[in-house]
């Protein structure tokens, strides 16, 4: 196969059928460049920037962007550039090492500035090494199951953001038709989104208090509807499908629609405040409420679906271990599939070595650099290794399924766990919410990377990469992003530090230090409130829809989901609007392409806008008249924003319709 002429094979979105096989971009039987010098100092390199630019925008807006696209985007244009050929499985590898920055960052950014703001001290070294021996758990515990989500699994997940990665990085090679689809794309979406992002023409979000008398429904009864309007948020829901957007969404409604009002209907006459805060309920808005009550239904519902997962999942982690055992002790059966290139991950034995070794040093670490304790280091190791390992496959499947992990939902059920356990052994006070956070760091770590990892690899297996070259490669690039993360997080904390009015927002990072404090002083946690959602979880179980699914929409605020349902929707426009299968197949097709280009576009803008703000761009005095902050955020803004957004979906739908061009 000619290198120009690379493309996707027809089966790699959808289920296999019976009897029938998945064949990557680039056979097992064929070797091209993987490991190079050039992967690896490029992929060395995008993990250092990339973990500086991603930690500073996360603590800015709280949102992590995935390094992946970009990186993917910026090896491609590179390789060409330099007129490197057969450079597509070099591209995976360097994106592969440049992606750890931004979960590696997502695992440190959401807990440790929790530390900063709670007035305690923290060194470099106790940042480093738990993002560092975060992301190897993260990494060992998910090879194990990458057979299973990969390969078995094939066509039953969507993987949004891998199958925008890799749309990215096989256009990229092919060119043609292909690369005009997705550079149009990228250029409309990005541009979109980077006006939105830097100028601020329009309102990123709109809700229904712009127009005047659905803001008497939000005021009087906390009926909000919100939509981010981004392009990016746009292209993922496509990928997502509507099956699953349209549960998420459900989730969202039912927490912002009917909880959301319910709790303010039942707590607007109470006349001292209820739970952790000082605020009544009767002076809250729709989204106080939701993030100070009914966000932990959804942290229950996700706890829930998690052990649900598991539960499920026993017999493919028990035919983990089972094979690590076999592997172990020289009884496994090796098949012919089994050598191939494409299919060899590093060996159970050097896996088991890892674990152990990694176990030691943070038992280590926890004794002499955090609890000096050797009862309270076992017990912080125990945590650390059953949680990392029991929510691998939920982190892994939440990146499966909607390309979000609940990470910090996760970490915060792990840090209310870690602080009940930890007290009853003696930790408390100001100690003990520094060994809590630090634990719940490195599983926050562990988790984020597992569910990153799972993209990596996946886009591997699309591509034709060797599965065991990117596993030993990640953990260099792991290495390079947990420096980065320490530096830079102390670095944000001189020159802006996370409180007063100058600050760095840190919202994930904020919620940790508010339920920390309180449980190292024994006050309660929100018990009844995630009882709520694991029953929530449990029915959704007993009737047949997805239960993670539905949590995550349940915790992720409703401006994220909606636009994932209009994806969604416009993905089964597109793919039914004919009664001839054929070209439906390939108006799909088109569409994955620009919604790739939606996804790739918004996330290189979101870094430029965010290294734009970062050096004072919008204080230069030729760019403040053209700046319209305060305009964005009228209702005039707001307004405008959702006309744009439904000529965008306009767009999206025309331009998927016409094909066969």
């Amino acid at each position: 196969m000619e290198p120009s002429k690379r493309t996707l094979p027809e089966n790699a979105y959808r289920p296999l059928k019976e009897g029938e096989s998945y064949q990557s971009v680039v056979p097992a039987s064929r070797k091209m460049p993987e490991v190079t010098r050039y992967s690896l100092i490029w992929g060395l390199i995008y993990a250092a920037v990339f973990s500086m630019a991603a930690a500073y925008l996360g603590l800015k807006i709280g949102q992590v962007f995935e390094a992946a696209i970009p990186i993917a985007i910026l090896a491609v244009g590179a390789s060409a550039f330099l007129g490197r050929k057969d450079a597509l499985l070099e591209n995976v590898i360097i994106q592969s090492i440049g992606a750890a920055s931004g979960v590696v960052v997502a695992g440190a950014i959401f807990t440790i500035p929790a530390i900063y703001i709670l007035k305690l001290e923290i060194h470099f070294y106790q940042i480093f090494l738990a993002s560092l021996f975060g992301g190897f758990l993260g990494i060992l515990f998910m090879i194990p199951f990458r057979k299973y989500f990969v390969q078995e699994m094939h066509g039953q997940f969507p993987f949004p953001e891998a199958t925008a990665t890799t749309e990215v990085l096989v256009a990229g090679e092919s060119g043609g038709t292909q690369a005009k689809v997705l550079i149009k794309a990228m250029i409309v979406g990005g541009l979109y989104d980077f006006i939105i992002g830097t100028f601020h023409w329009w309102s990123e979000v709109f809700t229904s208090r712009a127009v005047p008398f659905l803001a008497d429904l939000a005021d009087k009864w906390k009926l909000v509807f919100r939509i981010n309007v981004g392009a990016a948020v746009l292209g993922l829901g496509y990928i997502v499908g509507l099956q699953y957007s349209a549960i998420i969404a459900a989730g969202s409604f039912v927490s912002w629609f009917l909880l959301v009002p319910l709790v303010y209907y039942f707590g607007q006459n109470l006349a001292l405040p209820f739970g952790n805060t000082a605020q009544l309920i009767s002076s809250m808005s729709a989204e106080q409420i939701f993030f100070t009550y009914v966000r932990h239904i959804g942290i229950g519902g996700i706890a829930c679906a998690g052990i649900i997962g598991i539960i499920r999942s026993s017999k493919i982690i028990g035919g983990a271990l089972k094979l690590a055992w076999h592997e172990l002790t020289g009884k496994s059966k090796k098949n012919a599939a089994d050598d191939r290139r494409t299919s060899r991950d590093l060996s159970m034995s050097a896996i088991a070595a890892g674990i152990a070794l990694t176990a030691l040093l943070l038992l280590l670490f926890f004794q002499f650099g955090v609890v000096h304790n050797w009862t309270q280091a076992i017990v912080g190791l125990l945590i650390v290794l059953i949680i990392s390992f029991l929510f691998t496959t939920v982190a892994a499947r939440a990146i499966a399924i909607v390309g979000t992990n609940p990470v910090s939902g996760m970490t915060l059920m792990t840090l209310i766990l870690s602080s009940l356990i930890l007290v009853r052994v003696g930790l408390t006070g100001t100690s003990g919410m520094v060994s809590a956070l630090i634990i719940g760091g490195v599983v926050c770590t562990a988790l984020s990377m597992a569910g990153g990892f799972i993209t990596d690899l996946k886009i591997g297996y699309w591509l034709g990469n060797t599965p065991v070259n990117q596993q030993k490669f990640k953990f260099l690039g792991t290495l390079v992003a947990a420096a980065s993360v320490g530096f830079v997080i102390m670095m944000l904390n001189e020159t802006y530090g996370f409180e007063g009015p100058n600050a760095l927002v840190a919202p994930q990072a904020n919620a940790m230090a508010a339920v920390i404090k309180p449980l190292m002083s024994n006050q309660p946690a929100p018990w009844m409130l995630y009882i709520v959602g694991a029953i929530f979880a449990l029915i959704l179980q007993m009737i047949g829809v997805p239960p993670l699914a539905f949590a995550l929409g349940m915790y992720i605020p409703l401006e994220l989901n909606t636009p994932l349902l209009a994806g969604g929707i416009i993905a089964y426009l597109v793919s039914n609007a004919s009664k001839d299968e054929s070209l439906n197949t390939l108006r799909k097709e088109k569409g994955t392409l620009i919604a790739s280009g939606f996804i790739a576009g918004g996330a290189i803008m979101g870094v430029v806008s965010a290294f734009l703000k970062y050096v004072g761009f919008d204080n230069a005095s030729l760019v403040q008249p053209i700046l319209a902050v305060h305009w964005a955020e009228s209702s005039g803004g707001q307004l405008l924003a959702l006309a744009l957004f439904a000529a965008l979906c306009l767009f999206f739908v025309a331009d998927a319709k016409r094909t066969g061009s």
